[in-house]
């Protein structure tokens, strides 16, 4: 009888945290002083030692978010750029690379930096073991208290979508990690990577699965936030050196503590932009739609990671 009124509150639990509706906040303004503005709005403030997650970026050529921008908000929260190394060759695939990366980019010229994985990994729990048994994140980042996830939203040529939900967990994820997600689980050596992505509804399960540990490794959530700054949106992600150009004029920075809200309210925002002389959504969306980019949302939601429902806030007078 206990065990069945126990199961009954869980069912009900999970339908309310499944309706209820968190805040987006957006301001169309694309300037240092709205990152940190909208940083503000969100009313969680970050404290102990904080990571600022970002992309350095793979080349010049890609949208990035630039030192200069960000610099003012990593001031703000007394902020360690973090990212992790990739699983594929380029200008990050070692740390050597990655550190001469990210001294090209300017990113050492404006706070710390730190290569989560550069000394190895270590494993963290997943809620869902759907397709893995952990996630597989640099071994840095138990050194931090708090995460700033500071996103660049644009296109993804494996994912589709690349929002908050893919910084958190290909981003946080080292090379190894990397490898595991890409798999659905298969294997964690990057040098079996590409013969093993076929199961791409299981990559993005994944996805959601790797970043709800990320969110509930920061004192369950309660120690994270999320920033993703709408602008250079190509079909292609920061990890891609040479990306196709953007087709859809810069909008603008949206914020929340919810994950999952935020990346359906990137996407939704896309989904709504009137084509014209100065936006072409359709590319992005193709390749979303192509990918199952917005399953990770989904996903994301049927795992516990948080609603789909947003109310939209704008911070702009």
């Amino acid at each position: 009888m206990k065990k069945t009124f126990l199961s009954a509150l869980f069912v009900l639990v999970s339908m309310l945290s499944a309706s209820a509706q968190s805040v987006v906040y957006v301001t169309r303004d694309i300037s240092p002083e709205s990152l940190v503005k909208i940083y503000k709005a969100l009313g969680r403030k970050a404290e102990g030692r904080v990571a600022v997650k970002i992309s350095t970026g793979e080349s010049e050529k890609t949208g990035y978010l630039r030192p200069a921008f960000i610099k003012p908000l990593v001031d703000e929260v007394k902020g360690t750029i973090v990212e992790c190394n990739t699983a594929y060759g380029g200008s990050r695939a070692t740390t050597e690379k990655h550190w001469k990366t990210i001294k090209e980019h300017g990113f050492l010229d404006i706070a710390k930096v730190d290569i989560m994985d550069e000394e190895g990994s270590m494993k963290i729990p997943v809620k869902d073991e759907t397709h893995l048994k952990y996630d597989i994140v640099g071994s840095h980042l138990k050194n931090y208290d708090f995460m700033v996830n500071l996103a660049h939203f644009k296109g993804h040529q494996m994912g589709g979508l690349g929002g908050v939900l893919k910084n958190a967990s290909i981003g946080v994820a080292s090379a190894s990690g990397k490898a595991y997600i890409h798999t659905a689980g298969y294997t964690d050596d990057v040098r079996n990577l590409w013969g093993h992505t076929g199961d791409q509804d299981g990559f993005i399960e994944s996805m959601a699965a790797a970043a709800q540990a990320v969110h509930n490794f920061f004192d369950n959530g309660n120690k994270i936030l999320y920033i993703s700054v709408m602008n250079k949106m190509s079909i292609d992600c920061d990890c891609n050196g040479n990306p196709q150009p953007p087709l859809i004029a810069d909008y603008g920075i949206i914020a929340s503590l919810a994950p999952v809200a935020l990346d359906q309210a990137a996407f939704d925002i896309v989904s709504q932009i009137h084509n014209d002389e100065h936006n072409n959504t359709k590319p992005l969306l193709d390749r979303i739609a192509r990918k199952h980019g917005t399953h990770i949302m989904e996903w994301g939601e049927k795992i516990g990671l948080g609603s789909r429902k947003y109310t939209m806030v704008s911070i702009d007078k």
